[in-house]
């Protein structure tokens, strides 16, 4: 998705890959949401994030972070509605990419 300023970011953080894989899946599975990356935060935590309209957004998070319990750890979901134009200068949530 080339602009995604104006879309909700979503955002859901496990502990282990394979449950970050399965909550990814499921979240472009149950909404329209582009993935666009996740992000290694150590000691075995992984945040994947999607971005869409804030309903999708919502929807995707719900899936994946049932999807995520099923296989491994849930830490965190979280929707932000609408994030601050200046948050893509500093933060991985605007292109895609993988750390």
């Amino acid at each position: 998705m080339a602009d995604s300023f104006g879309e909700a970011l979503g955002m859901i953080e496990t502990k282990g890959l394979v449950a970050m894989i399965e909550a990814s899946d499921a979240m472009v599975k149950a909404a329209k949401v582009t993935l666009i990356g996740y992000e290694k935060i150590g000691a075995g935590f992984v945040t994947t994030i999607v971005r869409g309209d804030v309903a999708a957004c919502k929807a995707a998070t719900d899936a994946g972070a049932a999807a995520a319990r099923r296989v491994g750890e849930l830490v965190s979901v979280h929707v932000i509605p609408r994030p601050h134009s200046s948050l893509e200068d500093r933060l991985p949530i605007g292109k895609s990419n993988s750390t």
